[in-house]
């Protein structure tokens, strides 16, 4: 479990450093991981890591969403930094050039021709850029190319 043990390295990093920011993002990654793993019951595989991560991820990017719609400078400073943590863990976001490029590549693979055939393309396309594409945009992509 290679992220876990490199979460909990920044965490000492952090307290030594007394960065309580980035402290209280790590420990609720940590948290995060570890409950997972609790109901589990076996340890985490290396996709069980990403999808955590990436809905916490998600679920930041919502409320940051959110608080900017409201006007909450003081939140939305505080989001963006924890953003940032949650994403050194993660691994390199593909461009949407790239993702374009995967999505044909499945509907090929797939056969799908209609909009009635997205189902089985997001299926075939989403552990292919689990972690590394956000959904929304993978979404958006593959609307795009069975609409051409």
């Amino acid at each position: 479990m290679a992220r876990l043990d490199e979460i909990n390295q920044d965490m000492k990093v952090a307290m030594k450093a007394k960065d309580k920011e980035k402290l209280s993002t790590i420990r609720m990654l940590k948290s995060a991981l570890q409950t997972e793993q609790i109901n589990k019951g076996e340890e985490l595989t290396e996709e069980d890591e990403l999808t955590i991560l990436s809905r916490e991820k998600k679920q930041r990017v919502e409320s940051l969403n959110e608080f900017k719609a409201a006007g909450r400078e003081d939140l939305i400073l505080k989001l963006e930094k924890e953003l940032e943590v949650v994403d050194h863990y993660l691994p390199a976001q593909l461009g949407e050039e790239e993702v374009r490029g995967i999505v044909q590549e499945t509907i090929s693979e797939t056969n799908a021709s209609s909009m009635k055939d997205m189902g089985k393309v997001m299926g075939a396309l989403m552990p292919k850029v689990k972690g590394k594409a956000d959904g929304n945009l993978v979404s958006k992509i593959v609307k795009e190319e069975l609409n051409n």
